[in-house]
């Protein structure tokens, strides 16, 4: 007579189980559906994020600035944004239960892309020459850093204020000789219309003196304490996510397709490979795997923001980044 209540007990007791391991973890990107966001869609689909007991729907976003305050509030408990935003949200929002978890973006994007039969294929080249840049442009924001780690004069450099719209057909119409903008992103949209890739030179502001780091997965820190090992979870399926991306970049274009019918998959599938080869796989990340920082990189790139960035607060690093839900398993290694 007790077998069947038994029975009923020990279900609902794995059901229970189950239902505890499937922890719901949003995760909000900083922009649309491109190909360096293939490697969160590879998670899904080969079930990287499943194994960890974790149900994952990834969310596409309006930049940063959209993404870090979604993550702030617990609207996401994970989420994609660039760092130095995230330093100034924090500075301006002490105390707001978000931190980055884990370094994506080793090198950021922030270049300035030029024409090499206009006269520009390094920093110094820029000293006489028209140079395009929107107002709002995050690589704009980091220029008076790179001026000044290349002793740029900046009266030397005629600076013409362009529209996002307007910048690479305006460097392709030679109007400027070099525009700012995210490396992989305005090569892409130059070589399109028309100029030889030759012709293009790109100037990572990150191998010219500019130590700040790039785009992190964000982890809102309440969520984080409570759920430690669902987030060192989610951070080795996303660190196996970008292996399997590294391995073969054509399936992982496949796997974004089905959420971006519309794209362009061999533009971005350049764009992913681009991103993979300049922004995250690079000599550092290679020696040391995923995911971490380098401690005196990061306390002198804290030190370049003040170049363009008033702190309120005394600023510290440690309120910016924390390994403290990095996976230790091997997992984070990129070899």
């Amino acid at each position: 007579m007790l077998l069947k209540p038994v029975a009923t007990a020990l279900a609902t007791l794995l059901l229970g189980g189950a239902a505890l391991a499937d922890t719901a973890m949003p995760f909000a990107l900083d922009w649309r559906f491109e190909g360096p966001s293939a490697p969160y869609f590879v998670a899904v689909d080969q079930g990287l994020f499943e194994a960890e007991g974790l149900s994952v729907e990834v969310t596409a976003g309006e930049g940063s600035l959209d993404a870090i305050p979604k993550v702030a509030t617990g609207a996401f408990p994970v989420g994609f944004a660039d760092i130095n935003s995230l330093v100034r949200f924090l500075d301006q929002n002490p105390g707001a239960p978000v931190i980055a978890a884990m370094m994506i973006y080793d090198k950021p994007a922030f270049a300035v892309i030029g024409r090499k039969s206009l006269g520009v294929e390094a920093p110094a080249d820029l000293m006489g020459k028209t140079l395009g840049a929107p107002p709002p442009d995050g690589a704009w924001a980091q220029f008076p850093i790179f001026a000044a780690e290349n002793d740029l004069d900046m009266d030397q450099i005629t600076v013409e204020p362009v529209g996002f719209p307007t910048r690479e057909p305006m460097l392709a119409e030679g109007q400027v000789a070099a525009v700012t903008g995210f490396s992989f992103t305005s090569f892409l949209n130059t070589k399109r219309l028309g100029v030889p890739e030759d012709d293009i030179s790109v100037i990572l502001m990150a191998d010219h003196g500019v130590d700040l780091y790039g785009n992190a997965v964000i982890v809102n820190t309440d969520f984080a304490e409570a759920n430690p090992e669902a987030v060192t979870g989610f951070l080795r399926a996303v660190a196996e996510g970008w292996k399997a991306t590294a391995a073969d970049p054509e399936a992982a274009i496949e796997a974004l397709t089905g959420r971006n019918p519309g794209m362009d998959a061999a533009l971005e599938l350049e764009r992913l490979q681009l991103a993979m080869e300049t922004n995250v796989m690079t000599d550092w990340v290679m020696e040391n795997g995923m995911g971490n920082i380098d401690p005196d990189r990061m306390a002198n790139a804290v030190e370049q923001i003040k170049l363009t960035y008033e702190f309120q607060n005394d600023p510290d690093p440690a309120l910016y980044f924390s390994d403290a839900w990095l996976p230790d398993d091997g997992s984070l290694s990129m070899q």
